[in-house]
């Protein structure tokens, strides 16, 4: 990678931070959802490195995938069929896309909460204890690759390219962030529709199965009976299992069987 290429990618990853912040963060002292929680918290550090991991190393190797394997998908779907797609108007093209990710997202993300191998890499981004605009980037790298291929896969099947749907990825990206802030606005009876940190917070609570699997809208949850969001917010964040609490630990241990990770951890201790 050519220096000025690593500059940019720096350059982005300083800009990015300080926009969420200038964005997030009045928002979150003006509607707290919860009062008290500062904006140094506890495991203020490991969360500000899973930030700097995936915008100066993850987000490129997503990029790269979505570049290639895009490419692939969007050569096995007959020509026909995505130009038919294509001449439908644009409008609703992205309402499509919109519905059928939202679908796809909510079941692989219901999965992700059912299937052991799936959660191994899903509770790090659950391991999070406190939630906020930053802990919303407390991810694993293959379950940020699951997620994203997942959102984006309705849109390379109609035959969409990356560069035409930068712009909803872009949304996907900063809802993403926002249904994580600590923030509370109720939204009466349009929290049925649209989806928001109230509910949220509530499929972070600590109960594995809670539900909220949906992204932008919970329509999803409301057919499929996951719906759930009690008026307050919930006592406890997290995950009920241990978890390292190291950026590297939060990294590794997915990616190894669980007596080799033991083996490892024991080791530590001892040298300690």
């Amino acid at each position: 990678m050519a220096e000025n290429e690593i500059f940019k990618i720096i350059e982005a990853t300083v800009v990015s931070f300080i926009f969420l912040i200038a964005v997030f963060v009045p928002v979150e002292k003006v509607f707290p959802a919860k009062k008290n929680q500062k904006f140094f918290r506890s495991k203020w550090v490991l969360d500000f490195c899973f930030f700097i991991g995936q915008y100066l190393v993850w987000s490129g190797l997503v990029l790269w995938m979505l570049n290639n394997f895009g490419d692939y998908l969007t050569s096995i779907i007959p020509n026909s069929f995505q130009s038919k797609i294509g001449n439908q108007p644009y409008f609703l093209q992205v309402l499509e896309v919109l519905i059928l990710s939202d679908f796809l997202i909510y079941w692989g993300h219901r999965l992700q909460h059912n299937i052991d191998f799936l959660w191994r890499f899903h509770k790090v981004h659950h391991s999070a204890e406190n939630l906020d605009w930053l802990a919303a980037h407390r991810e694993h790298p293959i379950d940020t690759i699951y997620t994203i291929g997942l959102i984006n896969l309705p849109a390379f099947i109609m035959g969409f390219p990356l560069e035409s749907i930068a712009g909803i990825i872009a949304f996907r990206g900063i809802w993403a962030i926002y249904i994580h802030s600590n923030v509370r606005l109720p939204l009466g009876p349009l929290k049925i529709l649209i989806g928001a940190p109230e509910l949220h917070h509530w499929h972070h609570d600590l109960d594995r199965r809670a539900g909220n699997y949906a992204n932008i809208s919970p329509i999803m949850d409301v057919i499929f009976g996951t719906y759930k969001c009690p008026n307050k917010e919930p006592e406890k964040f997290g995950v009920s299992e241990e978890i390292p609490s190291s950026y590297l630990g939060q990294i590794i241990e997915p990616l190894l069987p669980k007596r080799i990770w033991n083996k490892i951890k024991t080791k530590a201790q001892q040298r300690i």
